[in-house]
């Protein structure tokens, strides 16, 4: 049965959604972030802090937001009246890099770490109730093209982006050019915002009275104990983490590895796009016509040779290819690291409580790799993050291909089994 208004709602969800990764184009976690890290002087280990401190923001309060999620009969409400504060923080964000980097260094970290915390803690908080929405306005076998179509325009889009971002790097001192990056992407988020205003929300047909946090996480051991498939995808997702860690070094490494001028940073924006374009183009189909897992397969092994090409490499040229597998890497989670958490759920009701599972349970791996890849990238050099990050990567990898069956195709084996 085709959900009502589908059409509406998938320019509507699909331009939301693409508008806020162009912001984070134009504040690029794996590029321009980084460069703005080093440009106040940060040791490779704040540095790694970033996606550290960014993915604990949105891994860490999924699970402990599903609870509530699972209770409301519509989710739109709520997430309209939250996500406000994951935007407004871009503002404070380019006020900070103008007023303050240049007099305070230390102080302009501190705002960075503590508004990415904001911006991806509120999103965390969001995940759960927005992946449900997805889930019921868009069928299951339409949210891998989904995802890949909105991937690609979105990278499309970036690579616009990292254009103006390369030219205002170059242009203007870098107070004002790191500023006029924040201001960019906080339009793109308003926008975003009214997207997002104007979708049709269907009424759940059931849900479940809210359950009382304690009862509600008690719950959860039995769970994995009693789908061993969920907990072995869950380990190898952590161990996964650890290979996409090395991607915060990439940038740093190679501005200080041949002396390249800030503007190569938003050039490298560019190069992550075009890996994302060309592995959505093959992943979103295939996401919907083999499953989830042979996707993430896909990106974890990418992850793994760009660590190697990043060991490797003897010139910026080669070294760019680390880039583009990294946007890869990247395609491969937006395709399917939230939709093969909505096929793992045995019904709808309870589609909240996996994507808040599955992300609360990476958080401890994805928050740790990063920071051990800054130790590791200031104790010995950056060789050491990307062999760390190659090795964790690959065992991911490995368990992934041995462990892990596709969600989709044993529900269909369990029907079939059941008629």
């Amino acid at each position: 049965m085709t959900p009502p208004h589908l059409r509406h709602n998938v320019v509507a969800l699909g331009a939301d959604y693409a508008l806020f990764m162009v912001a984070l184009a134009f504040v690029s976690p794996s590029t321009i972030l980084p460069a703005f890290a080093a440009w106040l002087g940060a040791p490779n280990v704040v540095i790694g802090a970033i996606p550290a401190v960014m993915t604990l923001g949105w891994f860490l309060p999924c699970l402990f937001a599903a609870p509530y999620t699972e209770g409301l009969a519509r989710k739109l409400p709520f997430l309209l009246r939250w996500t406000i504060w994951e935007r407004v923080p871009f503002l404070v964000l380019a006020a900070a890099a103008y007023w303050l980097a240049e007099r305070s260094a230390g102080a302009a970290l501190a705002v960075l770490l503590g508004m990415l915390l904001v911006v991806t803690g509120i999103g965390g908080f969001l995940m759960p109730g927005w992946m449900d929405l997805i889930a019921r306005v868009i069928p299951v076998r339409m949210r891998g093209r989904f995802f890949a179509v909105t991937s690609v325009a979105t990278s499309v889009a970036g690579l616009g982006a990292g254009a103006v971002s390369a030219e205002l790097l170059g242009s203007y001192r870098p107070a004002a050019a790191y500023a006029l990056c924040f201001l960019c992407g906080f339009a793109c988020l308003i926008v975003s915002f009214g997207a997002l205003v104007v979708v049709r929300e269907p009424a759940a047909a059931t849900t479940r009275a809210s359950e009382p946090l304690g009862a509600y996480l008690k719950r959860m051991p039995a769970l994995l104990r009693n789908d061993r498939n969920l907990t072995w995808y869950l380990v190898a997702r952590s161990l996964s983490a650890i290979g996409a860690a090395g991607t915060a070094f990439y940038t740093v490494y190679a501005l200080q590895a041949w002396r390249l001028p800030a503007a190569a940073a938003g050039m490298f924006t560019a190069l992550l796009l075009l890996g994302t374009i060309a592995g959505t183009l093959v992943l979103g189909w295939l996401a919907d016509h083999a499953g989830h897992r042979l996707v993430l397969l896909a990106g974890v092994a990418a992850s793994v040779a760009g660590n190697a090409v990043a060991l490797a490499a003897g010139s910026p040229g080669v070294f760019s290819v680390a880039f583009v597998l990294a946007g890869v890497q990247a395609a491969s989670v937006t395709i399917s690291g939230l939709n093969v958490l909505l096929e793992f759920a045995p019904e709808v009701e309870s589609q909240p409580t996996y994507v808040g599972l599955g992300h609360t349970s990476g958080a401890p791996a994805a928050f740790l790799a990063p920071l051990v890849g800054g130790v590791l990238a200031d104790a010995i050099g950056f060789s050491a993050a990307f062999v760390f990050a190659a090795v964790g990567g690959t065992a991911g990898m490995l368990l992934l291909a041995l462990r892990v069956r596709d969600p989709r195709h044993v529900r269909a084996v369990a029907v079939e089994g059941r008629a």
